[in-house]
């Protein structure tokens, strides 16, 4: 009988050994919470011990490496209050451990340096303690001992101010394994379920798994304290679930619609209203893949994308003030500003480079696929239309003298013609005949002048004056073509001599 009862007594603990190991984290997480809310307000308080004792616990129920770190930072303000080394000593080896526990922690070199000058504080201390100013010992005839007075920190310890303690975001999810997105799933995802880290500000938190409900929530984190946020997702049987892989890491997403905008880049998985959804996957130098996919509810499906690279080159435009152009490759911008590297199709292409009070360059380029062609452009200023305007202003006053001259002349035949039905008639040998003739001359002189003025200023208004832009060209010997790696994807390059 004792036999049969120890093996119902282990069947009944191995059944309710999985749920009582989905209880403990969640328990042990609430008890760090408790812990660490109750340690903050010791530590606010001044009470240095208890709060030390409190981040201690903290860390016993969950063994994130800030709490360590809080622990010190309670020791060191002790210290620091009471001028006391064993506090400081203390403070130095929990920073320490912070260290060693979080390695690639932001603010490493801010606690190397702080326990440098804490080691150098403690030795001081000590020194002040061993020789007291007015040089009495400690011996009997000292007439007993007094209470040790507070010396002032030195100015390295006032100089690392007041420490604040870290917070810390626990993200977690039941079930566990769920990807986290922070803001916009188009980012990607930047862990998954459970995730302990540091925030500022607020931010919107994406979980979601195959297969069950996706969870939004906001998080307002504040450095200074424990935020945690524990997601329980449900069963999602009427959505499917979709991954898109390419063989290019990194590659767009579309869905649906391309004027939307890119919803992630590969590799990207998402739940999906079932029904007929279309897939785009493209990305600079390749051919853009398509797939039409029916999502079932429940169901699992996978867009699975082989991206070929397209026969392209590369065009890198570079210069003096090539930052203030603007570029343009067949007609459409390029780049809004310089330097301009963009990967084109092979053939010929009209590259035309732009800027305020500079004359253009227009230049046809032949670009050959897996090369790479630089055009270092040269653009020469607008010349001045000066020369023009005075060339019009001439023309226009020779044509005005012309027309006033021609007045005269006409005035004056007029005159004549009337004379001659007079009784008597108008002397041949009057002066009016002479001086219309010099009139006319004169106006026809000044027409075929202003004539003249008027085509040299219009040459003047759209020759090239001045030396022209450039675009000096060299097809460097790179080749550019799409590659694959264990660690790596994207545009090769290839040198030769």
């Amino acid at each position: 009988m004792s036999s049969r009862a120890g093996w119902l007594v282990l069947c009944v603990a191995l059944w309710l050994a999985p749920g009582m190991a989905r209880a403990q984290p969640a328990d042990a997480l609430k008890n760090a919470q408790a812990a660490f809310d109750k340690a903050q307000i010791d530590y606010l308080q001044e009470h240095y011990d208890e709060a030390a004792a409190g981040f201690q616990a903290a860390y016993d129920a969950r063994a994130f490496p800030q709490f360590l770190y809080n622990i010190g930072a309670a020791y060191h303000m002790k210290g620091k209050k009471n001028s006391d080394p064993d506090s400081y000593a203390k403070a130095v080896t929990y920073y320490q451990r912070y260290l060693s526990e979080d390695p690639k922690a932001t603010d490493k070199a801010k606690i190397e340096k702080a326990i440098g000058v804490l080691e150098a504080e403690i030795t001081r201390l000590k020194a002040v303690v061993a020789t007291p100013p007015d040089g009495s010992g400690s011996g009997s005839g000292s007439g007993g001992s007094a209470a040790p007075a507070v010396v002032a920190p030195s100015q390295d310890v006032q100089n690392l101010g007041d420490v604040k303690v870290h917070g810390l975001v626990v993200i977690d999810s039941e079930p566990q394994g769920a990807n986290i997105y922070l803001d916009d799933k188009k980012n990607g995802a930047v862990a998954q379920t459970p995730w302990s880290g540091t925030l500022d500000g607020d931010h919107k938190v994406i979980i979601e798994k195959r297969g069950y409900v996706v969870s939004e929530s906001t998080v307002s984190a504040d450095p200074s304290k424990l935020f945690v946020l524990r997601a329980l997702l449900g069963k999602e049987n009427f959505l499917g679930w979709v991954e898109v892989t390419s063989n290019i890491p990194g590659a767009d997403v579309f869905i649906d619609d391309q004027n939307v905008g890119a919803v992630g880049k590969t590799p990207h998985s998402q739940n999906i209203k079932p029904g007929k959804h279309k897939f785009w996957v493209t990305t600079e130098g390749y051919d853009t893949y398509e797939q039409d996919l029916e999502v079932i509810p429940g169901g699992t499906h996978e867009v699975k994308a082989v991206l070929k690279g397209a026969p392209v080159g590369k065009v890198n435009i570079i210069g003096l003030g090539i930052e203030d152009s603007r570029v343009y490759i067949d007609g459409a911008v390029a780049c809004e500003r310089g330097p301009c590297l963009k990967a084109v199709a092979q053939g010929k292409h009209t590259l035309r480079v732009t800027r305020d009070g500079m004359k253009p360059l227009t230049k046809r380029i032949d670009v050959q696929a897996k090369t790479e062609i630089t055009v270092k452009v040269t653009l020469a200023p607008e010349p001045s239309r000066g020369d023009a305007v005075v060339a019009y202003i001439l023309a226009a006053g020779f044509g005005g003298g012309g027309i006033y001259l021609g007045l005269q002349a006409n005035k004056l035949r007029d005159d004549l013609r009337a004379g001659a039905t007079q009784n008597p008639p108008v002397d041949t040998g009057d002066s009016r005949f002479t001086k219309g003739k010099i009139y006319a001359i004169a106006a026809d002189a000044a027409y075929g002048i202003a004539a003249i003025t008027a085509v040299t200023a219009i040459y003047y208004t759209f020759r090239n004056k001045g030396a022209p832009s450039t675009g000096l060209v060299d097809v460097r010997a790179v080749a550019l073509q799409p590659e694959v790696g264990p660690g790596y994807a994207g545009l090769g390059m290839e040198m030769h001599w």
